[in-house]
Formats: structure tokens, sequence, C-alpha cells
């Protein structure tokens, strides 16, 4: 892939396009070709799309030349350790945190993800539908965050609201949903309730340690030094919005989909063992992290276009995902993909510190999901699902099935 270079005179000049949000969110990967195309598609001066598998390789490989702090704003009143941290500090705290979520780490996690999947899917099995979205694929994974943190179960209402205030503001304010200022105030009123409430938790791991990963917090050490609490509670605060949202999303793409595709639903219930493979390629195919900040540090050239010191980039994962240099059949969804090398969970030292929780749930959803309830679709006059752009979900996802019995 191209190393990022200083402008050159024969480069070509950044190209405005209109390619700035998808037609048909249902569907945008037509409009992921459109832009891979482009390779760097130019919102306005000053800001960028990465598209090509090329132009997104280059951004996420070179952190040094694109930076990824630059004051999120997501509520907090710090970076988000380690998104939004470069290097050498992103180093010391990916040595700690990477062995929690360690796959050998995830496979002790099996059991309990299994007994939180059958204990929604009891809830409406018999019932014969349900609101996917909001009775499984909104509270599934924040059950799970609880079990890693060591939370009771009566917390999960409180968590999912932290997490809307975060990522769904509107749900708290619906005058949020247009009004950027509500937004911000909605934003910043849960932000200091979640570090109050993580905060309260550490005063009791300290004086009453656990068995769980605050308890590992209040202990663990980064260069020799104890970690500060402003740098748990900013560690916390990330794994609260980066856990809790982008697994509900995932899976309520992933079952739109599959309701609608009843082949390849069935390929899963004949065939358990392509589960796996199965997760990869929903993960390329419907990408739901849609695009990651960064913003270079330098004038600099990607996939051939001059990109000046200061140009905010998303890098569309999306995009890159359907890149036919990548995938010569990119545009058609193979559960029995040999290689599926994709973007999905990022890339470069910043990928994904969750993925491998993330795939654990996604695979033990689908295998016990398809155990119990192997024929579904949506539900009669749903046919028109509502997808949220952003981090790309469907709302209100309403599947039936033949009731037992």
């Amino acid at each position: 892939m191209a190393e990022p270079q200083s402008p050159k005179q024969d480069t070509a000049e950044p190209r405005e396009s209109s390619l700035l949000y998808p037609r048909n969110p249902a569907a945008p990967q037509e409009w992921y070709r459109a832009m891979v195309e482009e390779g760097v598609v130019m919102a306005r001066p000053g800001v960028a799309s990465a598209a090509s598998r090329e132009a997104v390789d280059t951004v996420f490989r070179h952190p040094e030349m694109f930076t990824s702090d630059f004051g999120l704003d997501l509520g907090n009143i710090r970076p988000l350790i380690p998104l939004s941290v470069d290097p050498p500090s992103h180093s010391k705290y990916r040595k700690l945190l990477d062995p929690l979520f360690a796959p050998r780490k995830m496979d002790q996690q099996e059991e309990d993800i299994t007994r939180r999947v059958n204990h929604f899917i009891d809830s409406f099995i018999d019932r014969g539908e349900c609101d996917f979205s909001e009775e499984f694929a909104e509270p599934f994974p924040s059950s799970v965050f609880l079990g890693l943190m060591g939370l009771p179960w009566e917390e999960l209402t409180t968590f999912i609201r932290f997490r809307d205030g975060i990522l769904r503001p509107q749900v708290i304010d619906p005058d949020a949903m247009f009004d950027i200022e509500k937004r911000r105030a909605v934003g910043r009123a849960t932000g200091l309730e979640i570090y109050e409430y993580f905060g309260g938790i550490l005063d009791e791991r300290e004086r009453q340690p656990a068995d769980d990963i605050l308890s590992h917090f209040v202990n663990a050490e980064v260069g020799g030094e104890k970690l500060s609490r402003e740098e748990i509670l900013d560690i916390c605060f990330l794994f609260l919005i980066a856990g809790l949202d982008t697994v509900s999303d995932s899976l309520t793409c992933f079952y739109a989909f599959l309701a609608q595709h009843p082949s390849h639903r069935q390929q899963i219930v004949d065939h358990p063992d392509l589960i796996a493979s199965a997760v990869e390629e929903l993960l390329r195919w419907e990408s739901p992290v849609a695009g990651v900040p960064r913003v270079s540090k330098t004038d600099c050239t990607v996939a051939g276009v001059d990109l000046p010191a200061g140009t905010g980039i998303n890098v569309s994962v999306g995009a890159a995902n359907v890149d036919p240099a990548v995938f010569p059949d990119a545009f058609e969804v193979r559960f029995d993909r040999a290689t599926n090398p994709h973007v999905a969970f990022g890339g470069g030292i910043h990928r994904c510190l969750g993925s491998h929780l993330a795939r654990r749930e996604l695979r033990v959803t689908l295998r016990e999901w398809h155990r119990r309830i192997p024929d579904y679709g949506l539900k009669p006059d749903h046919e028109e699902l509502e997808y949220e752009p952003g981090l790309r979900h469907v709302n209100h996802l309403t599947l039936a099935w033949p009731a037992p019995g």
C-alpha cells in the first residue's frame, strides 16, 4: 500500500464529490462502490473520506501522520483511552488492556455469554415474534458488559440509558436529533453521570476487590506506575460506549440481512460450522461502523490526492470492505469465503480492542438463535426497514417465526 508522501506536482487535486451520504442506507454497497472508485472523496475543503482499501490502509497504518487525538466530543472531558491516544502512550495502554480481551480470556466468557443469549430468547420465543432491536440486540451486549465488570443484572437499564445519552441523545431529548446544542447538552450531562457512576464503583473495589476488570484496573500498573483514577475512568468511559453499541448495531444489520435472505439463513441452520465465517462475511458486508475519524498532522498524499495538514478524514471501512482490489467477488455474500481480510474492526495500532469479545458475542448469538429459532423472517407488513446512518443499525427490527407447539 502507498506510504504517505509529501505533496508532489503531478498528484491529483482533491476531488470534491456529492458522495456524502448513501441514498439507500439499507443497501449502501453501491454507494461504497462509487466511493472506492474515487479513492479519496472530498466532502468540502478540509474534510475528506478515505474510501479505497489503499487509502484506508494508508491512514490506519501511519499514526505518525494521522492522529486520533483531536478532542472527540462524546460527553467525555478528557481523551478516551486508548482510542484517542497516539503513540508512544497508546502502546503502554494496549499492553495492559489487550490481554484482558485475548481469545483465551474470551473462552472463559463462553458459558456466561451463552447463558445471557438464552435468557433473552426465553423471554420471547413462545410469543412467535419480537422487536429484535429492543428485546435482544440492545440489551444483550450491555448484559455481557455487566458480567465483565462484575456488576449485577439490575444495572442493565442504567447502562442502556448511559449508551443512549452518548450515542442516541434523541432518545432522551427528541429535540437533540436536529439541535446540535441540545445534543451536546445531553452528552455532557450523561458523561458526568458516567464518570460519577464508575467513580463510586471504583471506590467500592478499592475497599473490597472482586474478580473482575474494575478490580484489575485499581491495582494495574503501566510503565511501572499505577493507573491514576482519571486514567481508569477514561478507560471505563470508552469501554461503555464502544462495548455497548457496536455489537447491538451489528446484530440488527446481521438479522435484517438473514431475515431477507432465507438461503443464507438456511446455510447457518444446516451447517453450524459456517457460523464463524458467516460472522466475518456479515461484518464485511454490513460494516455497521461505517467510518472512523482521523486528522492529518502534516501535508500528505493519500491514494494520489494531496491533503493539507489539519484535514479531517473519515476512514470509510464500509467502502474498503467492498473494494474489488481486495475482494474480486466483493459484491457477493459468501459464507464459505476462505480468506476475509476485512477492516470492520479498523486497522493499525488502533484496531478494535474488543474485537475478540465482539466476535464471540456474535458467534454465540447466531449459534444459539438458529438452534432454537431456525425458521424466521420479517414480520408481515414490516418489510420497510428503518436504518440509521453513522453507527448503522435498524430501528425496531421485528422478526416473526412459528410459535412452538
